[in-house]
């Protein structure tokens, strides 16, 4: 029952979302592409700055609902096991604003280099392109979180999403070497994560 419910809840949404986010994010891409066909490219350029900026904020509100959500699931698991709130569901208000606070300044501090890889090494982010990857990473994130229920990757959502925008130039736009990088930084995380969870709990444990 519990391998079941990981499964369906977990690995099988953390898996599908970046394949997802790629290939909504070729054909979001292709239809903008198609609709402003016409347009003058400088009015289009300050047009998407313009619509980025929304799309920015909505990519933000599906971070915080996903990053952040998963950061106060664990600090209320952890509060509930042990013995400090009778309810494993309650998250008390300090969990919000800390979370919210140390996801913020965790990006303020070290994100700036995946910003910029996302932004320019994947592929040369425009803003059409850049509207166009933020819109379908947040749909992905708000659907998983508002229907499904399901913990998904913000970045892996994202760099997909950026990936399948930049494939509709043409393959050789997106650099493939430092998207496979990315791909295999994400493999290696989930085994290494588990291994330092385990080796952290032997060396603690016996401590309480």
């Amino acid at each position: 029952m519990l391998w079941g419910g990981l499964w369906k809840n977990v690995i099988v949404p953390m898996v599908v979302s970046p394949v997802v986010g790629f290939l909504l994010g070729a054909l979001f891409m292709v239809l903008v592409m198609w609709l402003f066909r016409r347009g003058h490219p400088g009015k289009l350029n300050r047009g998407f700055r313009g619509a980025q900026t929304l799309s920015a904020v909505a990519m933000s509100i599906g971070h915080g609902m996903q990053d952040a959500a998963k950061t106060m699931g664990i600090i209320a698991l952890a509060l509930y096991i042990g013995g400090y709130q009778d309810s494993p569901a309650h998250i008390p208000q300090w969990v919000f604003y800390t979370s919210a606070t140390v996801l913020a300044l965790g990006t303020y501090a070290g994100g700036w280099r995946v910003i910029r890889t996302m932004g320019r090494k994947i592929i040369d982010l425009g803003p059409a392109e850049g509207f166009a990857a933020e819109t379908v990473a947040s749909s992905v994130l708000y659907f998983n979180s508002l229907v499904l229920g399901a913990p998904i990757s913000t970045t892996h959502t994202i760099t997909s999403a950026i990936m399948g925008v930049g494939a509709t130039k043409k393959l050789s736009a997106v650099r493939w070497g430092v998207a496979g990088n990315i791909v295999t930084a994400w493999v290696l995380t989930f085994p290494g994560s588990a291994v330092l969870a385990v080796v952290t709990y032997l060396i603690v444990r016996p401590l309480f």
